[in-house]
């Protein structure tokens, strides 16, 4: 798979600001639009930055809590519009200080095994902040734990994921930038209390901590901001081709769209 090192071509979309005010499900359609363009060689491998306004985004898990109705509720009476993701993991959050970078990449010559792809995201982050001992393993008491947690000494900043469609591989990678860790981790934490009620559930969810979780301007000591990251990354691809959605791909990406829109549609009401 092409590293960061010898991949000259990116293309480069950048949603750190235009994403804001929108939903979050029009970015799991445009990562799904880019994996198909990435996998069928319509379009040099891709890398899409994206920030939107308070959002929790759930997991599949997460929708079948069995108290799930107040647990949406009073993410609601926070502030927080819920929507549910098309791709495995569970409830994370989405604001202004959490930057969202995904790298799409094509198998159509050669398959891109999970680890590889959680390890180049890996790479990508240590290159981006060099100054930082940053580790990958599972952070117990973060919410939406996994063994690619990314921490700096035991309190997590980050989390990755993986999506493939069609000869296509996003993965794609939360990054805590600015703000308190501790308070998103604090409102997760109110989620599934109020989603559980003490109940017992086949499936465990995560017991949040919310010490275990931090920002990058905290746990650096200095005050990082969204956009000096997003041009810290652009500067590192060594100067892509800025190119955000075409009038030629705009039919696919209104397919895409209409899918993940449904499909949440359809898993809220189901609640």
């Amino acid at each position: 798979m092409p590293s960061f090192i010898d991949q000259k071509e990116w293309r480069f979309w950048d949603q750190s600001l235009s994403a804001k005010n929108r939903s979050a499900l029009e970015s799991f359609a445009a990562d799904d639009l880019l994996c198909e363009l990435v996998g069928s060689g319509a379009s040099v491998p891709a890398i899409r930055t994206w920030v939107h306004d308070d959002t929790v985004v759930l997991g599949i898990q997460d929708h079948r809590l069995p108290h799930i109705n107040e647990g949406i509720g009073l993410l609601k009476e926070r502030g927080y519009t819920p929507i549910v993701r098309n791709s495995g993991g569970l409830a994370v959050v989405l604001d202004e200080g959490v930057l969202n970078i995904s790298v799409v990449l094509s198998e159509k010559e050669s398959a891109i095994d999970i680890p590889e792809g959680y390890e180049m995201m890996l790479d990508l982050v240590r290159l981006l902040f060099p100054e930082a001992e940053i580790d990958a393993y599972e952070i117990v008491g973060s919410y939406c734990p996994g063994s690619y947690d990314l921490s700096i000494g035991g309190r997590k900043f980050a989390g990755i994921s993986q999506r493939r469609i069609r000869k296509g591989i996003a993965v794609q990678v939360y990054l805590c930038v600015e703000g308190s860790g501790s308070e998103r981790a604090e409102l997760i934490r109110d989620f599934y209390e109020t989603g559980l009620k003490g109940e017992e559930t086949k499936f465990t969810y995560p017991a949040i901590q919310p010490e275990t979780m931090a920002s990058l301007s905290e746990l650096l000591g200095r005050n990082i901001t969204v956009a000096e990251v997003v041009v810290d990354l652009y500067n590192l691809l060594e100067k892509p081709e800025m190119k955000p959605l075409q009038p030629e791909e705009t039919e696919r990406y209104g397919y895409y769209l209409e899918r993940v829109v449904e499909r949440n549609a359809k898993m809220l009401s189901a609640t």
